[in-house]
């Protein structure tokens, strides 16, 4: 059975939902292939160079185009690797470590990481913040934020403080963050990949649930930007309502501008149009990407500026 047949059987209405947005068998096919293991050097450890001497005495290292630390690695058990135990590295999917590469975070900023858990786009941050600053690293899940200390704690992340509040509990700190990133809780079609129950649990009504959610973050976030300051939207899925309907709704409430993403990474056509709405053409400059664009995750991703004098 071939994977169109496959996804079709499991899940119908999530089949007739997304062949509207593509329809071909190489899509279906990368949607459930496994995904290749990824891994991020961790800098604030060891040299970048150092590392991968090191690894490259024991595995095959492809580096991914878009992140310098970034590679793919022919390991199917990370914790088998003396290095990851040790923080030297950690295991990143290639996808998701575009948003904090976009955010573009400086040694000395104030970051605010809306949706931190577990951890990974946090400790890339401090990476390149060189632990310089302060991090406000937010999960509401108290189980999450535990896995969240972990993890900051192997990488040796020193600037982050974990909070435990509704995202949306930031908004009231208006223009305070130069830098904030939301990565949001979605519908994780892009996770497919990695098990199969986000295929058949899919329910388009926990995409309706999700937009709802990200729309309140993603105002939240933007209140608490500095003016001149960035802020980094991103989802591990691809529904539209739940990614340009999200960004295209921040556009229309606030002064928020989108700003282009200069990367070597390939992508699909933003959504422009969807199920009777028409979104604004400056969508144009968001990273939609498809599973067969990288044989990555699903992602998208929307750097927006706020404009200095904006209040």
């Amino acid at each position: 059975m071939g994977a169109r047949d496959r996804i079709r059987e499991a899940n119908p209405a999530f089949y007739e939902r997304y062949s509207k947005l593509e329809d071909t068998d190489e899509f279906w096919e990368f949607l459930i292939r496994p995904l290749r293991q990824s891994i991020r050097v961790n800098t604030l450890k060891a040299p970048l160079d150092v590392v991968v001497e090191r690894l490259k005495e024991e595995f095959e290292l492809e580096p991914i185009p878009w992140v310098r630390e970034g590679f793919f690695i022919n390991v199917d058990n990370l914790a088998k690797v003396p290095e990851h135990g040790l923080g030297l590295i950690f295991g990143q999917e290639a996808s998701s470590m575009i948003p904090p590469a976009v955010l573009e975070p400086k040694p000395g900023g104030l970051v605010l990481d809306m949706a931190a858990a577990p951890g990974s786009k946090t400790g890339q941050i401090a990476q390149y913040m060189k632990n310089e600053g302060c991090i406000i690293a937010n999960d509401p899940n108290r189980d999450r934020t535990n896995v969240l200390i972990t993890n900051l704690n192997r990488m040796g992340v020193l600037i982050a403080r974990v909070t435990t509040q509704d995202g949306a509990y930031f908004g009231r700190f208006e223009n305070t963050f130069d830098r904030v990133l939301l990565d949001a809780p979605c519908s994780s079609v892009g996770m497919i990949r990695k098990r199969w129950k986000f295929l058949e649990e899919w329910r388009e009504k926990a995409v309706v649930k999700y937009m709802n959610i990200q729309k309140r973050l993603i105002l939240a976030g933007y209140k608490a930007l500095k003016p001149g300051g960035t802020l980094v939207y991103s989802t591990c899925t691809i529904d539209p309502l739940e990614n340009e309907e999200v960004v295209d709704y921040l556009l229309r409430k606030t002064d928020a501008r989108l700003e282009p993403i200069e990367l070597p990474v390939r992508t699909s056509e933003p959504v422009l149009e969807w199920e009777g709405r028409t979104y604004s053409p400056k969508l144009k400059k968001v990273l939609r990407i498809h599973p067969n664009d990288n044989d990555t995750e699903a992602f998208f991703i929307a750097k927006i500026a706020k404009p200095e004098g904006s209040e």
